[in-house]
């Protein structure tokens, strides 16, 4: 199976599928600014922050663990029908999340945001290398770098917005009104090529009322709940208080399910060529993997609550997926897939994604150290100053592509972002307030932007054209993973240095604050050095091993 070439208008598509990628990105950071209200929206109280931490790891759980699959589907259906079904999936997660009452609830609407929202990243990515010749697609794949990392610049700004005059709930509703607006874009644009398909009457009329019940069961009107005989359905068993623990929680599964058994003949096709065993042996090594790690709080520890017991898991898992794939007739990642520049292009993508993290978690975390006004929004305001320039950055690296090579942009990027990196990590008190931590801040996201377009440009270019949303997924998953294992790993040395330095403290000054504060700057230091050897290290793969001339350029060159 492959899928078909789109017919739609290469710019007018892409800018539906960007706009849809910057939604989903906005959802990733929002979070962060209304996690204490969305605590208390279910019932939590400040006291048990380390319950909510599956707010946020539930979104990236979904998003990375399923991406290898939506990418090799993405390969086997047409792009366009794909992006519109993560769309949905997307919308659906963000009514689930809105009308959350548990926070068992809440944190499946946030899993399945993350799936939905993920698989938008490699869809576009293929339909990019669709749409656009090797040698013209650098600005294209800049374009939804850039729009990706621009979403986590509004992402806060937007959310704050609304949470100044409605609560936390309004902004998954914003999600699932700008998101049928997108989809009802994308169907639009690319109603030929999505259009072939006739669904079946039945198992959509099985779903409809899937997703009124479901609605009815999370949002339990009031009239309907309250009233004597009408209310009977929405009645909790026995002493449980979610909202799906009742009988029309119940029927809402139920008809769910019997709507998927009813249209297996539709999705069983391409998961059984997308090969689900492998998919299912991936996702869930790369989900002990997220939750391992990401369940931590990086300012204090390592490894999450389950970590120990979850990392041999993953290990067996991830064992048993190797085996799947040599003895897999259609593999989840198609033979040949991982070649030439492909496997260099991983390794950078998951170095630029410890330095990203580096300076998104510990740049914050020094700006509480050692502003005066030490608050959530002013460390926020801090870390725009970053973010900012890594879309822009994303742009002139795709637009440096029409001259240069892949591996000239990259490494020229990591290696501003390395000379920044070291900057930083001399920082004392008072350097987040002068004019020249600004501009260092800047440069480092500028060059951090520069090596998103490359990175994705050699892997589209060196894999076969019928595994193109594979090879996008997994840049993607590598570029995550080097965010989550990286921050933990950085972490753990940094705790290591710190606590060695307060060992070595006088008894005397253990409690004394300056001399903690410089022990804690040398936490922070010690993750920004280490941010900015794994950004040397992919400079010189770059430079080294994915082409410094374009390509055109060379071959005209070896001819």
């Amino acid at each position: 199976m492959t899928s078909r070439l789109p017919r739609a208008h290469p710019r007018l598509l892409l800018t539906a599928a960007g706009a849809a990628v910057a939604l989903a990105a906005a959802d990733t950071y929002v979070v962060v600014l209304a996690l204490t209200d969305m605590m208390a929206g279910v019932g939590l109280g400040l006291d048990n922050l380390q319950k909510a931490t599956p707010i946020i790891s539930g979104f990236l759980l979904g998003y990375i663990a399923v991406l290898p699959l939506i990418g090799r589907l993405a390969d086997l259906v047409n792009r366009s029908r794909v992006l519109l079904i993560c769309m949905t999936i997307f919308i659906i997660g963000s009514g689930v999340t809105a009308l959350a009452t548990d926070l068992n609830t809440l944190v499946a609407g946030r899993v399945v945001q993350g799936v939905g929202g993920g698989g938008l990243v490699p869809a576009t990515l293929a339909l990019v290398a669709d749409l656009w010749p090797a040698d013209r697609r650098g600005l294209p794949l800049g374009v939804v770098g850039a729009v990706q990392e621009l979403g986590s610049v509004l992402g806060p700004v937007i959310g704050a917005m609304i949470l100044a005059i409605a609560d936390w709930r309004a902004i998954f509703w914003a999600n699932v009104a700008l998101g049928v607006i997108l989809a009802v874009a994308l169907w639009a644009i690319s109603r030929h090529d999505v259009g072939t398909v006739k669904p079946r009457p039945i198992p959509v009329i099985f779903a409809v009322l899937a997703i009124a019940l479901w609605w009815l069961a999370l949002a339990a009107p009031r009239a309907l709940a309250t009233d004597v005989t009408l209310g009977l359905p929405f009645v909790p068993f026995g002493d449980h208080t979610a909202r799906l623990m009742t009988p029309i929680g119940v029927a809402a599964i139920v008809v769910s399910l019997l709507a998927l058994v009813l249209s297996w003949s539709t999705w069983w096709t391409p998961l059984r060529h997308a090969d689900l065993p492998g998919a299912l042996l991936l996702g869930g090594a790369l989900g002990c993997l997220v939750l391992t790690f990401a369940a931590s709080d990086p300012e204090t520890e390592v490894v999450g609550p389950l970590g120990y017991a979850l990392l041999p898991v993953g290990a067996v898992l991830a064992a048993l997926y190797l085996w799947r794939h040599r003895v897999a007739e259609e593999p989840l990642v198609p033979r040949g897939t991982v070649r030439g520049r492909t496997p260099w292009a991983l390794i950078v993508s998951l170095l630029v994604g410890v330095a990203l993290v580096a300076v998104i978690v510990d740049v914050p975390l020094m700006a509480r150290l050692t502003l005066e006004d030490g608050t959530q929004i002013a460390a926020a305001m801090v870390l725009v100053r970053f973010l900012v320039a890594v879309p822009v950055g994303a742009l002139v690296g795709g637009w440096l592509l029409r001259r240069l090579g892949d591996g000239a942009v990259a490494g020229s990027g990591l290696a501003l972002t390395a000379a920044g990196l070291v900057l930083m990590s001399r920082w004392g008190e008072g350097s987040l307030e002068e004019a020249t931590s600004t501009v260092i801040l800047v440069l480092v996201g500028f060059g951090v932007g520069l090596a998103l377009a490359p990175v994705n440009n050699a892997a589209l270019a060196d894999s076969p054209q019928t595994a193109h949303g594979t090879a996008s997924s997994l840049v993607v998953v590598a570029r995550m993973i080097g965010m989550v294992v990286g921050l933990a790993l950085l972490t753990g040395i940094g705790l290591h240095r710190y606590y060695q330095a307060v060992d070595a403290l006088p008894p005397e000054l253990r409690t004394d604050g300056q001399a903690l504060l410089d022990a804690a700057l040398l936490q922070v230091h010690t993750v920004f050095l280490g941010a900015a050897g794994a950004a040397v290290v992919g400079a010189l793969i770059a430079f080294a091993l994915l082409g410094v001339r374009r390509r055109s350029d060379a071959v005209a060159h070896d001819a």
